[in-house]
């Protein structure tokens, strides 16, 4: 061992950061990520296990933690599994109500291909520790035990495989309920759990399957030193070679693997490959407390994938089956919708890159609404159809006249940043504009509600102005005040409420020396445009993947492309959401 790296691994230990260099003793951090995955751009990914039986958790939650609820004190998921399964049910019991009796693997496959998806991640185990195969440490805590008595991997693999279907395998690093370890529970065990549970385990899940693709999960609590899981990555790539690929959730600072953004608007990243994973709603397990609202329609998933594609990176789209081992069909539709633009458009989308020499245009949205509190938790939600989950702004303003001239406490709270500006508007019959007080929320910094007091007078009218940002993941915010006569609570007011964002109208791939051009439809009507930083030549043809022997007119002016789209009627176009322009060797030198 270097003694200068030890001395400096002991100080940054000392000083709280969690740092490893054991990663030069390790071969796979110098193996190139295979193109097939970069190239493909659409996998599937299913969440199925015993928590599929039950199937329910909050609208905002992953129904596959009701395990976790329950051993965590969630009233709405104990007093559902009560009111549903008994005073006397277990967590435990839903292993023999596991039946898949609808299950197909062959059926399961072909619908994957009719997708455009080029590879399938199956859930092996979830944090529950339930094995979707025939395990042997997991003793009878596996699908083989259960009334189905079906090994899901196995039969899964082969069906995928013979469709071309890549093969990969989600896999849990720790798990809820084992004896040797209970993962956010016990304090000790760990290292113990690790040698003699987790890495034979996933040795022989690697043997078994030799999956193209691992997906580890359940990292975030430790490092990989912990974990033991980087011998876990370079066994796995001893096994499968260089055309394998992991992910990067194998601890807390491990630095190798495809990214996995999740439930967000994805990210700009081109020299690391990348897919977000997200359900068609918002949980991985199926959620029949879920309403349709929740799930994107056939033209937000399309264009949501473009959008992804475009920034350099590609979807992992989650399919969540019910108990029966059915997908239940409104997820079947959504698929074949996917599926259906990707047989037209699909030369944009598969083995293409993102463009560095042109920029899509962007416009600027506005919405309106009412409130009578700010009072917010959208998880990772938009705020409202058409909206993008992330980078967008709420202001409120109100005139709020208080009962009582006193102290207020005023406490703001938001995710990811909130400002809030009190003004007086009106004192003793004279006019004025005076800010009395300024709150900056800022979650990078705290994720403590910020307060403040304020003496305030009664029957004045104030003038409250909430300006609230949302960079990425979870958004929340709301305001509540409190004084001696008046308990904590929110704001209430006419609040009135404008929501902004800033919205591609297009999205651009490339490949070779052609550039395509991935129209929104909701923004298309007799022109197209597009920021182009060079002019085309003047013989450029612009044809479009949704029709046949059709050539588009336009002009460059300016930075600018503007392709004549008025011929283009919705009768000739074919795609959902978003039909694809070609240029033709643009590129080209």
């Amino acid at each position: 061992m270097n003694p200068k790296a030890t001395f400096i691994s002991i100080i940054l230990c000392i000083a709280g950061l969690n740092v490893t260099f054991a990663q030069n003793n390790y071969d796979f951090y110098k193996q190139k990520y295979p193109s097939w995955f970069s190239d493909a751009k659409l996998g599937i990914f299913i969440h199925y296990g015993v928590y599929s039986v039950p199937s329910w958790s909050g609208a905002e939650q992953y129904a596959e933690w009701f395990y976790k609820g329950l051993i965590g004190g969630d009233t709405a998921r104990e007093n559902f599994q009560r009111r549903v399964y008994g005073d006397d049910f277990r967590y435990e019991d839903y292993k023999g109500l596991f039946r898949s009796e609808l299950f197909n693997a062959d059926e399961w496959a072909a619908l994957f291909a009719e997708s455009g998806a080029k590879y399938v991640i199956f859930t092996s185990k979830h944090h529950d520790g339930f094995c979707m195969w025939d395990d042997s440490l997991s003793g009878t805590w596996n699908s083989v035990h259960s009334p189905c008595k079906i090994d899901f991997c196995r039969q899964l693999s082969q069906a995928c495989r013979k469709k071309n279907l890549k093969f990969g395998l989600y896999y849990s690093l720790l798990e809820w309920n084992n004896p040797l370890f209970r993962w956010t529970v016990d304090s000790a065990g760990l290292e113990r759990y690790v040698k003699d549970y987790m890495q034979p385990q996933f040795k022989s899940l690697v043997q078994k399957f030799k999956p193209d693709l691992l997906f580890a999960d359940g990292d975030w609590d430790f490092s990989p030193r912990q974990l033991g899981s980087e011998d876990l990555v370079q066994y796995y790539y001893d096994m499968v070679g260089a055309e394998g690929i992991v992910n990067n959730r194998w601890g807390v600072g491990f630095d190798y693997g495809y990214l996995t953004p999740e439930y967000s608007s994805g990210i700009s990243e081109l020299k690391r490959p990348w897919a977000e994973c997200r359900g068609l709603s918002r949980s991985f397990g199926l959620n029949r407390n879920a309403d349709l609202s929740s799930y994107m329609t056939g033209e937000e998933l399309i264009l949501h994938f473009v959008s992804l594609v475009a920034a350099g990176g590609g979807l992992t789209l989650n399919v969540a089956p019910s108990a029966d081992g059915q997908i239940p069909l409104l997820q079947q539709e959504r698929l074949l919708d996917l599926g259906k633009w990707l047989k037209t458009n699909g030369e944009a989308i598969y083995g293409a890159k993102p463009c560095k020499d042109a920029a899509a245009y962007y416009t600027a949205e506005e919405a309106y609404e009412n409130d009578t509190v700010i009072n917010y938790d959208w998880v990772r939600n938009a705020p409202k159809k058409g909206m993008p989950e992330d980078n967008f702004g709420v202001k409120w303003y109100g005139y709020i006249i208080p009962k009582y001239s006193e102290e207020y406490t005023i406490y703001l709270k938001a995710d990811d940043m909130a400002y809030l500006n009190i003004n007086e508007l009106y004192y003793e019959g004279m006019a004025g504009d005076t800010t009395l007080k300024m709150i900056l929320c800022d979650s990078a910094f705290t994720h403590k509600p910020l307060k403040t007091t304020i003496r305030l007078k009664k029957d004045i009218p104030y003038l409250f102005n909430l300006l609230y940002e949302e960079k990425d993941l979870n958004a929340s915010v709301s305001l509540q005040w409190e004084s001696r006569h008046r308990p904590k609570e929110s704001v209430k007011g006419n609040w009135h409420k404008t929501y902004w964002w800033i919205k591609p109208t297009s999205y651009l791939t490339q490949k070779g020396n052609d550039l395509y051009v991935m129209a929104d439809l909701n923004y298309s009507d007799d022109q197209t445009a597009v920021s182009l930083p060079k002019a085309p030549k003047e013989n450029m043809q612009i044809t479009c993947l949704d029709t046949e022997n059709m050539y588009f007119l336009w002009q460059y002016k300016d930075g600018k492309l503007m392709i004549d789209t008025s011929n283009l009627k919705f009768g000739k176009i074919k795609s959902k959401g978003v039909v694809v322009f070609k240029l033709e060797g643009y590129l080209q030198d």
